[in-house]
């Protein structure tokens, strides 16, 4: 997924439909002269409504759009009939997507299913025809009810990615790297900071046929929680994801510590990541000999195991060692 077509916030104007006036009318035919009133209702205006669409990854098909309008509904007529309703308007969106208020930033509701709509506009509803108000000592009342106004609000549509696993590092932790060689995403890899500057999914091919999905998320910095670094537009994606895999490189000065920092910042963005499943990879195992690997391992063994009481893995992305392995206990964290 290209930095250019990969889009995760976007704001619009949404307006609702007005609903239709009540009509007023007084019945008149070849054979009633005085007949009582049969103005019909007013049809309500278009609702402005998100509906999931699974096939959807990105907010792109939004990004140039400011502003959605529904249709007004029609007055009535006579006879007692009722206006039709004005046309919603259907704003498709990925699964994952939050809506909130584009005034107060107040959550309004999330879309985590296909096919599920919910409105975030209502059409204004339609006036009562002068029928409605005919009663035993007003019987030809000569008015309607007008059509509601409808709604103008701004509303943000913020895109969290649904995934099943969520990589979590430093730039250059060989999260890219990883993704790309276990899945048939293709994600831009280099041996500098900041490569992947916007997140990417991949399916992950597993055993008897079955796979999950993993998330390459931009890397995080100390401070990202301030807003340091690519900051807390990124961190939001691992909020989707169901586990953790926290990736830390082999030639680390200190592999423990680094693992603590990356846990810190979760923690301070939002404490309740602390709740999901997670796991250390230890990325990069090409670069250690035997011995260096031995030392490592009985490092983890004595300082993280004990502590975090959570599955390390040691890997090479370049020579798959330990891929395979990697992609065990990534399926035991989730099931």
């Amino acid at each position: 997924m290209s930095e250019s077509s990969f889009v995760d916030y976007v704001k619009i104007c949404c307006r609702s439909g007005k609903g239709g006036g009540g009509s007023v009318h007084l019945l008149r035919t070849a054979q009633t002269a005085k007949g009582g009133p049969d103005g019909g209702d007013g049809g309500r205006g278009g609702h402005v409504i998100v509906r999931g669409n699974a096939q959807l990854w990105t907010l792109l098909h939004l990004k140039y759009r400011k502003h959605v309008i529904a249709a007004d509904g029609e007055s009535g007529s006579r006879q007692n009939m009722t206006g039709a309703e004005g046309k919603d308007e259907v704003i498709e969106v990925p699964l994952g997507t939050v809506m909130r208020d584009g005034e107060t930033g107040e959550i309004i509701f999330e879309i985590t299913e296909d096919g599920e709509e919910r409105i975030v506009v209502p059409g204004g509803r339609g006036g009562k025809g002068n029928s409605f108000f005919k009663t035993s000592t007003r019987q030809t009342p000569r008015y309607a009810q007008p059509g509601e106004e409808g709604l103008i609000e701004w509303k943000v549509f913020e895109l969290k990615l649904l995934a099943d696993v969520g990589l979590v590092g430093f730039p250059n932790a060989g999260k890219s790297t990883l993704l790309s060689v276990v899945s048939a995403a293709k994600p831009e890899i280099a041996d500098y900071p900041f490569t992947t500057l916007v997140p990417n999914l991949g399916m992950v091919s597993y055993r008897d046929h079955r796979s999950f999905v993993m998330a390459d998320i931009p890397g995080i910095i100390e401070g990202a929680h301030e807003g340091k670094g690519l900051g807390v537009r990124f961190l939001r994606h691992i909020e989707r994801n169901s586990s953790l895999l926290f990736l830390v490189p082999a030639d680390s000065n200190d592999i423990v510590a680094d693992y603590k920092i990356l846990l810190n910042e979760l923690k301070l963005y939002n404490p309740e990541l602390l709740d999901k499943k997670r796991m250390l990879g230890i990325s990069k195992a090409d670069l250690l000999d035997e011995e260096l690997y031995a030392a490592v391992k009985a490092d983890l063994d004595k300082r993280f195991a004990k502590k975090f009481k959570i599955p390390y893995v040691i890997f090479s992305s370049h020579s798959t060692k330990n891929v395979l392995q990697l992609k065990d206990e990534l399926w035991k964290l989730m099931n």
